[in-house]
């Protein structure tokens, strides 16, 4: 069975799913996007997602495609179409097609938008999960704005074609004072020699990660101490544990850093009950939903 896209008001095959040549996502990289999570059938964090979404939309000025309701409509007929019960929404709005030039097109132009699926093994997450994973640092290379979702991700794909290379699940940026902001794809997490759960602050224009938020909630519900200080690769060779959140990755052990073991180099005791407290709540991040609408 072939996999079904959305654009612009039409549902296409994915082989021929395309848009025009002058699109600004394409000109420009001037977009915006988001990435669901599909379990069972039901977009995990939806409102989160939704919410992040709105927010990169007025950070740079691009138009909404339609009401939410309607986008609704459009990711859960997306994923539909595409039978996917588990795996991965991909949504992308760009401030539209329009000749080449830096400055905005015309106020009526129409964004353009695009939704695709993809379907993933939960089993493979899981696989992955129980072994824990490397990660690698790299300086942080990217624009000023990374709190904004948007599609302009190269110094991204060079960390993680790094990280790739280098046999490792995802590659850390670090800041001009040697800290730790986040992973190219994810959010990174500490506990610290002290047995703090350590994260990087949003106050350093780092991504807002959804899941980030969902497990600052579990925390906060269960009483596990959270501080949202910044910590250096020194930090994590001491830690006790580390791992990486996010959309795609979920929740995944971080057990070696540049070569580095990671304490005992196995997942640690808090990164599973994590796992598995987050796990459990999606069912609820998602409870209400419709299955075909959304």
């Amino acid at each position: 069975m072939g996999r079904i896209a959305y654009v612009n008001g039409i549902y296409r095959h994915h082989k021929d799913a395309s848009v025009h040549i002058e699109d600004r996502g394409f000109q420009f990289a001037d977009g915006v996007y988001e990435v669901w999570a599909v379990r069972d059938g039901l977009l995990c964090d939806h409102a989160g997602h939704m919410a992040r979404l709105a927010r990169s939309l007025r950070e740079l000025r691009i138009r909404a495609p339609m009401s939410d309701a309607a986008l609704d409509v459009v990711l859960g007929e997306v994923r539909r179409r595409n039978h996917l019960r588990n795996g991965l929404l991909y949504l992308q709005i760009t401030r539209g097609q329009a000749p080449r030039d830096h400055a905005f097109p015309p106020a009526d132009t129409a964004p353009s938008l695009v939704v695709t699926a993809k379907r993933l093994d939960p089993r493979i997450n899981a696989a992955q999960a129980e072994k824990g994973g490397a990660v690698i640092t790299v300086p942080e290379s990217r624009w000023a704005r990374c709190d904004i979702k948007s599609v302009s991700l190269l110094p991204n794909v060079l960390a993680k074609q790094a990280a790739r290379e280098a046999g490792a699940i995802e590659a850390w940026f670090i800041d001009r004072e040697g800290f730790v902001t986040e992973g190219a794809a994810s959010t990174a997490w500490i506990v610290d020699a002290q047995g703090r759960l350590r994260t990087r602050s949003l106050a350093a224009n780092i991504l807002p990660g959804v899941t980030r938020a969902s497990l600052l909630g579990i925390c906060e519900q269960y009483q596990i101490r959270i501080s949202e200080d910044p910590f250096t690769p020194e930090d994590v060779k001491s830690a006790r544990e580390a791992f990486i959140s996010g959309a795609g990755a979920l929740i995944q052990p971080v057990i070696r850093i540049d070569g580095h073991v990671i304490s005992d180099a196995r997942p640690g005791p808090l990164t599973r009950r994590l796992r598995e407290l987050y796990l459990g709540t999606l069912g609820q991040a998602a409870e209400g939903q419709d299955p075909v609408k959304v």
